[in-house]
Order: C-alpha cells, then structure tokens, then sequence
C-alpha cells in the first residue's frame, strides 16, 4: 500500500505524544494541517493512494507548543519551536513511514515501514 504516515514520540517522557499540530507541505504549500492522537499518530495517513507523487516533501511538527502545554519550562526562545524534516519520495507506490521523536532539546528521525 502506498502512502505516507507519520507518529510522534516524546522521548523525555517515553510516551507518545498527543496533540502535536503537524503539516505536510510541498513547494511551499500545506497540503494537510492536523495534529496526532493519544497514540501519538495521525488519525489517518497523511497521504495515500494517487495523492502521493515523486518529489520532495517537507514535515513540521509544533514541539514547542506541546512541551509547553505539557507543562515543560522552555527556555525563551524554545532550542526546538517547530521541527522541519526534509523528505524525499522516490517511489510513490511504496509507503513511507517518518517518525519523530523528540525531547526539549534534541529530536531524531528515519524511515520507518
């Protein structure tokens, strides 16, 4: 099945992350807005089927505003406010899984299946 997910874990806390807003953009324009549930995943993929195309893709993820309304002090401003990833789709009948997980002050992704 080809399309395109993502989850959020906090690492700080070893526990998903809700409520995180994320956007999926494309040459500048978002193209889904939504943020992920209380399993820290998106409630549906974010892409699939023929919406998904070659290209590159860009991920932002609201780390700030959830560290905040978790009650983390951050200092002012935030080390990490909005976390981009940069991606890649080559093959667009494959899917593409892009985690992220994230604490305060540090973040990691991959590929995922």
């Amino acid at each position: 099945m080809s399309g395109l997910t993502t989850h959020v874990l906090d690492t700080a806390i070893g526990r998903p992350a809700a409520g995180v807003a994320v956007r999926l953009m494309r040459n500048g324009a978002v193209l889904v807005s939504t943020r992920t549930n209380s399993d820290g995943r998106c409630d549906s993929p974010l892409m699939s089927g023929d919406a998904i195309a070659a290209g590159a893709y860009r991920l932002e993820f609201d780390v700030g505003a959830y560290f905040r309304a978790m009650g983390v002090a951050l200092p002012d401003p935030a080390f990490l406010d909005t976390v981009a990833i940069e991606f890649g789709v080559a093959d667009a009948s494959a899917h593409y899984h892009v985690p992220l997980l994230v604490s305060p002050f540090g973040y990691s992704t991959y590929r995922g299946s």
